[in-house]
């Protein structure tokens, strides 16, 4: 069995961040550390809630780790609360790029940032306008990235658009792949209506793109949802464009399904009961 270990905050309450990542990437057969960057009472989208920052945990989990001998085969990266986390984040890939006691020559391990911080044009309200640069840093030093376009405008430098054309995206994923990625993923592309989906290119100049049905509405914690079912994916064998087409469609499911309940859209997806979804599904793609 594959392990990986994930670095992002944890919610007790509320589908987001490590609330989600961990259920659906052991669902889907992967072993999932878990290295908490901050507890939280709930997500930030309640009215009142309670934030204890981990920082001062994240090295010395990491050096424990290390005694033991303990190694990943990938390592995986949502929300960083500060540039400060990004800096011991960047320093977590060194001493973990390769598994315990693999020699250099040997096949090292997979990296994976989701560079959360923005949506809809806007950085989230936690971060100035020097925190890309910082998140920056970490998308360098990965394997793949995962920003949507709002991202990967703060990361390149280039203006956000709402109206675009392919060559707008290629601008985007040209500018992601200067970072020093080996592979960059655009998510939430679209150039039709109806149609809403995810585009990637890497270094060797392979592309691939897969859209699937858009939803009217939205919900809190879809990216994180998309990014975790993508990692367990990946860490299953599925090749990027399936891992990819498989989240796209698991995101689609959980919305539909929440779209028809009660629940509020700030409070998340119900991801929970689609999980027989996504394990079948993965199933018969492998």
């Amino acid at each position: 069995m594959k392990r990986i270990v994930t670095l992002q905050d944890i919610s007790c309450v509320g589908r987001c961040s490590l609330t989600v990542a961990l259920p659906i990437i052991s669902a889907m057969g992967v072993e999932c550390g878990i290295l908490p960057t901050a507890v939280l009472s709930t997500h930030t989208m309640f009215k009142t809630f309670t934030c204890k920052d981990l920082s001062d945990q994240i090295e010395p989990i990491s050096e424990a780790w290390q005694r033991e001998g303990i190694g990943f085969d990938g390592i995986y990266t949502g929300y960083l609360a500060s540039a400060e986390q990004c800096r011991q984040v960047c320093g977590f890939f060194d001493k973990f790029r390769k598994k315990a006691g693999q020699e250099l020559s040997e096949e090292t391990n997979v990296i994976i940032v989701d560079p959360a911080m923005a949506d809809n044009g806007k950085l989230y309200a936690a971060f100035d306008s020097a925190f890309p640069a910082q998140m920056a840093k970490v998308c360098a030093k990965a394997d793949i990235i995962l920003p949507n376009i709002t991202e990967a405008s703060l990361l390149t430098g280039l203006p956000y658009r709402t109206e675009y054309d392919e060559s707008y995206i290629q601008d985007l994923l040209d500018g992601l792949l200067k970072l020093g990625c080996k592979t960059a993923v655009l998510t939430g592309v679209s150039y039709e209506p109806g149609k809403l989906g995810v585009v990637y290119r890497d270094k060797g100049g392979n592309e691939f793109s897969y859209f699937t049905r858009r939803c009217a509405q939205s919900y809190h914690g879809t990216g994180d949802i998309f990014s975790s079912a993508f990692t367990g994916g990946l860490m299953r064998g599925l090749s990027m464009g399936e891992a990819l087409a498989l989240a796209a469609d698991y995101v689609v499911e959980c919305i539909e399904i929440t779209a028809g309940s009660a629940a509020p859209r700030w409070y998340g997806a119900e991801f929970e009961s689609k999980i027989p979804w996504l394990c079948e599904n993965l199933k018969a793609r492998l």
